[in-house]
């Protein structure tokens, strides 16, 4: 049983540097892990017994979402030769597509189909295929007038109408229209509070500054995304509302203490009903007492999403190409330290072998444990029966 996908954005020396990798050795390196040892008791639950006959690459490989161009070195918008090879090379759980892999309905559409059906002829659970549609300024199709979808305004003017009946319809038709060309996970919604009016980042894409109404909007959109087999994401924990940085560009931090953040940016994302949230590279300095990105701390992860807040779904790193990431972490560092903090899928790192290779290494010193592996294996194997 194999498990494989693709990446992208990528530096351009890191894509030919991956590309190159194809060739050589990143698909099982020298060293290769033997496959998990099987419990001495084989387990009754199929996602259990699944996991048992998965070797310690092919696990690993489940907690990547990348762009298809990265695989390659090219732009893709089909799946040729070059990408089906990659995928049977390297073994990542997903892809995320974006504007110049998105061409118009027929060939979009293929694609997906394709990839899908790729992965089910070799036996592989069926990949994430995953955009960024949140309806206004950010929406890879939206904004693509070659799919004459409906457009939307950002969700703050949606927020502003106070009528959750119109966030309820931004579900139901971006998760219509994503679903009926095969894609089956959505980055939104957006459940960042906006506390500071003067933050850019999430100005036009926050549902507003009260915490209950972002709460009910955001879980309109996801329960319309969910409608339609959709998985929503719901970002950026532990918000980008606070923020006046761009983590795009670097660090952004919040200065609020825990219950601050508890009685205000928090409140989405520990009264909604969500399956997957993504964690921001935002640093929050008077609750872990130093710099580092939420998407990396253990505090911000395992003590106070998943312990405090009760949070058990799936946990995704924002895109690790981010100026906050590369800035200050390789992509090994990176991908182990989130991984450490809790997260169960790395999202785009900026070198995609350098990451897996260090969960790898990770698991054969003694970093990690394999265990730790299997319980984001599991979850992320959870999550795909939903769209299965």
């Amino acid at each position: 049983m194999r498990y494989h996908v693709a990446m992208r954005y990528l530096k351009k020396s890191t894509i030919i540097a991956l590309s190159l990798g194809l060739c050589a050795c990143t698909s099982r390196p020298a060293a290769a892990s033997p496959a998990s040892t099987p419990a001495s008791t084989p387990s009754a639950d199929p996602i259990e017994k699944e996991i048992e006959n998965m070797s310690l690459e092919e696990k690993i490989s489940q907690m990547f979402i990348l762009i298809p161009d990265a695989l390659t070195g090219h732009t893709e918008t089909s799946l040729d030769e070059d990408l089906k090879a990659a995928i049977m090379q390297y073994q990542p759980g997903g892809f995320i597509y974006f504007a110049d892999n998105i061409i118009d309905p027929a060939t979009t559409g293929q694609f997906l189909k394709d990839t899908r059906q790729y992965y089910l002829d070799n036996d592989m659970p069926i990949p994430l295929l995953s955009v960024d549609e949140e309806g206004g300024t950010v929406a890879r199709i939206g904004s693509n007038p070659a799919f004459h979808v409906e457009q939307f305004e950002g969700m703050r003017e949606i927020g502003e109408t106070h009528d959750v009946s119109k966030a309820s319809h931004v579900g139901e038709t971006i998760g219509t229209y994503l679903h009926d060309l095969g894609f089956n996970m959505d980055f939104a919604p957006v459940a960042d509070v906006l506390s500071n009016p003067d933050n850019t980042v999430v100005y036009d894409r926050s549902f507003g500054s009260d915490p209950k109404e972002v709460t009910a909007m955001a879980q309109a959109v996801s329960d319309g995304l969910m409608n339609h087999h959709v998985i929503p994401v719901w970002k950026h924990y532990p918000g980008h509302g606070g923020t006046a940085e761009d983590s795009h560009a670097g660090m952004a931090y919040t200065e609020k203490t825990l219950d601050e953040l508890l009685a205000d940016e928090l409140i989405p994302f520990a009264q909604g009903n969500m399956p997957v949230i993504m964690a921001g590279h935002i640093a929050a300095p008077n609750v872990t007492g130093d710099n580092t990105p939420a998407s990396l701390s253990h505090t911000m992860i395992t003590d106070i999403l998943r312990n405090r807040l009760g949070f058990s779904g799936v946990v995704i790193t924002d895109s690790m190409v981010m100026g906050a990431i590369v800035n200050a972490y390789s992509s090994g560092d990176a991908a182990l330290a989130a991984v450490q903090a809790g997260c169960d899928i790395i999202l785009i790192p900026q070198n995609f072998s350098e990451a897996r290779q260090a969960l790898i290494d990770a698991v054969h010193s003694g970093t990690l444990s394999e265990e730790r592996i299997n319980t984001s294996v599991s979850r992320i194997l959870k999550l795909k029966q939903i769209i299965d």
